[in-house]
């Protein structure tokens, strides 16, 4: 009867007692509150002794021909990628008088887009002084090149233009001649080919004079272009504070110190008690388990 109600009494109650589990946790709290420790000091001494490289920081103000009001950000996108060239990078380090590898200088830098028009340079260096020449230099021949394309567009937009003119031109001759050599008493039945070359000729002058318009505006547009590009935000050391940094790494530390010794604390109970799990087991199983 007694092994019977013992029996009945082990199966009622559940595998893991939280409660206990919490009361064994609390008991290795040296355990717990070493490891605690000892990633805070950690953290603390990685602030310390592995500080980050000195950087600096430039924004850039960029003007599309195409910029539109509900645009998603493709364009500044765009930027961000030129940006991360061998192009860009080249055209820095020959303004530096750097003798680098342009793929090993663009492992020190990147491009984030703020908005539709304005995007940051993120630059490190060996020293404050070089960061702020390197995001100086990499600004400028951004801001060089991009000038540089939308000139190059322009030019090529008004040039396509006008050779679009040009032919219409040539036909406008043709039209004309074909008018001057019709003689004024000619068939009367021709007159409706008169009144289409006439009808023509007004057509051609039209479009010549719409094509001369958008060639102007192509290359009147691109000075808002280059006015509008610049460096907004001068290229200036990115402060690090060490007791900030201590502050956060001790803290990161110390959270995960925590958490590793409460973890190791909680299986060190729970395998401590290995041999009281498996009566209960073998009580919730109904069979004979030897320990």
């Amino acid at each position: 009867m007694t092994t019977s109600t013992a029996a009945q009494s082990s199966a009622s109650a559940p595998l893991l007692d939280l409660q206990a589990l919490v009361v064994a946790v609390r008991r290795r709290r040296r355990v717990w509150g070493a490891l605690a420790l000892l990633g805070l000091l950690a953290g603390a001494a990685v602030a310390v002794l592995l500080p980050p490289r000195p950087a600096a920081v430039a924004k850039v103000l960029v003007a599309h021909k195409d910029d539109q009001p509900n645009d998603t950000g493709t364009l500044i996108r765009t930027d961000v990628e030129l940006l991360s060239t061998t192009r860009i990078a080249e055209q820095a380090l020959r303004s530096l008088d750097s003798g680098e590898n342009p793929e090993d200088f663009m492992r020190d830098y990147r491009g984030t887009g703020l908005t539709n028009n304005l995007f940051r340079i993120d630059v490190t260096g060996d020293s404050d002084a070089e960061a702020v020449a390197r995001a100086k230099a990499l600004a400028d021949a951004f801001v060089a090149d991009h000038v540089r394309r939308m000139r190059e567009s322009a030019e090529a937009e008004a040039d396509s233009l006008l050779d679009q003119r040009d032919r219409m031109r040539k036909e406008l001759a043709e039209v004309n001649k074909a008018i001057g050599d019709r003689a004024p008493d000619d068939d009367p039945g021709a007159s409706a080919s008169i009144e289409s070359l006439y009808a023509r000729r007004a057509e051609l002058d039209s479009r010549i004079a719409e094509f001369d318009q958008r060639a102007a505006e192509a290359r009147t547009g691109t000075p808002e272009v280059v006015a509008g590009t610049r460096i907004v935000d001068a290229p200036h050391a990115v402060e690090h504070s060490l007791p900030k940094a201590v502050g956060i790494d001790a803290a990161i530390g110390l959270a995960l110190g925590l958490v590793l010794g409460l973890s190791l604390a909680a299986v060190g109970a729970v395998v401590a008690d290995r041999p009281v799990l498996r009566r209960d087991i073998a009580a919730n199983l109904g069979a004979s388990v030897l320990a």
